[in-house]
């Protein structure tokens, strides 16, 4: 059975942390002038703003007197328990919050700003409505007082107790996860492995074969630098690495290091120049020539310059390429986030990094809540802080909450991605000492965005596909969102994707010619990968080779670097 507690954990999970060239580059000082804007436009703007009161006046007023039909959206959990539609009182709270946030968002739709400062403003506005919902509060939450009641008060002390621990252990946010079930290489990351391969930026992991044969060409993933590498090795009933394993793939992970403000000089080359070193690495181990790569969010965008300089080098080892939710070439309109950054707020960025030496995991977690306050801030609030409930042991938060932190080079050189946009201009921007050219990348490519996907639209991960040189593309839209189309195990039975075997000019168009298939995408991908990894071998008795001696076992020890 679902609870409460499981949805928005869920939901949470759909909003998980990650990376884009554009991320960091929104400040709390323009935030602050989107405020001081609306302030302003109340003067200059007067019409509008007396229109946009009397409208909420007028309506307050049907609601006082019981007149109003207003109801909150069946999608909006906050106001699912009967006291919102059943008792008067609540009723009409409900009604006024919901009809003062639409006339307020239209007001502000009204002002006359430009198209930055109208995103802005949006957002800002958002982000105090949100705030304000009688649900954030004890005596506007019908399901929070009766809680009180039934629990003789505890649920307030157990509250308490709750907000205590935020405050002085979890930086002032609400946790979103109870952390106590779980632990790193006891039942979560536990595939047979071993650290084959290390240097300061990262660890080379190889896992042990489960069959007696495997494919001649091995597999390396390639994680995002902004969390740790165990997203594919969550749980045994998750695990891609176990999939990838059973399909008879001879699987390689690289695990990245947790920079500190003395790795703040470690950039894209530093990165790309350790992944040629373990790509090299696993070429002599495995004695083959060739080599697939698949890079997920942003270590896709890792993945993808590495390609680019191999191929500008004439170094023809990838053998295939996989993009999973990751956008190569972000456009503005995209997101929410691209709306509201200028190219002076990723400046703005860049220099904060560089002062700091990196831009830290936590904070860049807490930019990412308030984008999605009430998915993974008000959710918590209510449930930890009112209701006194714990949050949901829930794995995949578990691994977003462990984060790691950006060197303040490599910030900087994702931030150059979202200003320069190299991947759109090829040949015409130097990136990680070479002209960055995706055309020139001819290996075969398997694409995966996700339909519900908001923090890598699916439309715009279907551009890296005209980005490529490659003659033989797949494109695959999974049902899910961000996360969920990454962790989406055959077995689901609400699991299904959309396919069109042919790569159209726009992602409208492909859609259009695109049939409807039940199931997971991982069965579609490793018949593919199968197909291009050449025969089989007799299994490897141990991992590692001669030349290179296992280290330690998997899951190595930069993944417990905090």
């Amino acid at each position: 059975m679902t609870t409460p507690k499981d949805e928005i954990a869920r939901s949470a999970a759909e909003t998980t942390l990650a990376l884009n060239p554009l991320m960091g580059g929104i400040n709390r000082e323009e935030l602050v002038g989107a405020v001081a804007m609306m302030l302003r436009s109340t003067m200059t703007n007067p019409v509008t703003t007396a229109k946009s009161a009397s409208r909420i006046a007028k309506e307050n007023a049907n609601i006082l007197m019981g007149k109003s039909q207003r109801k909150a959206d069946p999608k909006d959990r906050r106001f699912r328990d009967p006291a919102w539609e059943h008792n008067p009182f609540y009723r009409r709270g409900m009604q006024a919050y919901l009809a003062t946030q639409e006339h307020l968002n239209d007001w502000v739709s009204d002002l006359k700003m430009s198209e930055l400062e109208h995103a802005r403003a949006k957002f800002v506005m958002g982000m105090i409505t949100d705030a304000l919902a009688p649900t954030n509060t004890l005596i506007g939450n019908p399901a929070a007082t009766k809680r009180v009641v039934d629990s003789g008060g505890l649920s307030l002390l157990k509250g308490l107790k709750n907000a205590y621990t935020d405050l002085t252990k979890n930086g002032g946010m609400p946790s979103q996860v109870d952390k106590r079930p779980f632990k790193v290489g006891k039942n979560l990351a536990i595939t047979e492995g071993q650290v084959i391969w290390k240097n300061e930026m990262l660890e080379l992991i190889q896992y042990a074969p489960k069959t007696d044969k495997v494919h001649r060409t091995p597999i390396l993933i390639i994680p995002p630098q902004i969390n740790k590498f165990y997203a594919m090795d969550l749980s045994p009933m998750t695990s891609m690495v176990q999939f990838l394993l059973a399909m008879e793939q001879q699987t390689f992970v690289v695990s990245w290091r947790n920079p500190k403000r003395e790795h703040r000089n470690w950039g894209m080359q530093e990165y790309i120049d350790s992944l040629i070193q373990a790509s090299e690495v696993v070429r002599k181990v495995t004695k083959s020539k060739k080599i697939n790569v698949s890079g997920a969010c942003s270590g896709g965008i890792t993945t993808a310059t590495l390609a680019s300089l191999l191929a500008a080098a004439g170094d023809d080892r990838i053998n295939s390429i996989t993009f999973m939710v990751c956008v190569l070439n972000p456009q503005k309109e995209d997101s929410e986030l691209g709306q509201i950054v200028s190219d002076g707020s990723l400046e703005i960025a860049r220099a904060y990094s560089k002062k700091k030496g990196i831009l830290k995991g936590d904070d860049l977690a807490r930019m990412f809540a308030w984008m999605r306050p009430n998915d993974l801030i008000w959710n918590y609030v209510v449930n930890n802080y009112l209701m006194g409930e714990d949050p949901a042991p829930f794995d995949v938060l578990y691994w977003n909450n462990d984060s790691t932190n950006l060197p303040a080079q490599l910030h900087s050189d994702y931030l150059d991605l979202g200003l320069n946009q190299p991947f759109d201009h090829p040949g015409e921007f130097e990136v990680a000492g070479h002209m960055l050219d995706m055309s020139k990348v001819k290996a075969d490519a398997f694409i995966v965005a996700g339909l519900t996907d908001h923090i890598t639209p699916w439309k715009a991960c279907y551009r890296t596909a005209g980005l490529l040189g490659s003659d033989n593309i797949e494109f695959i839209l999974s049902s899910s969102g961000h996360i969920q189309s990454l962790l989406n195990p055959p077995g689901n039975p609400k699991a299904k994707m959309f396919r069109n075997p042919d790569i159209a000019p726009t992602a409208d168009e492909w859609a259009a010619g695109a049939t409807e298939e039940a199931g997971s995408w991982w069965p579609v991908w490793g018949e593919w990968l199968k197909a291009r990894s050449g025969t089989l071998k007799t299994a490897p008795k141990a991992c590692g080779s001669d030349a290179f001696q296992p280290l330690y076992p998997a899951p190595g020890r930069y993944v417990f670097d905090e």
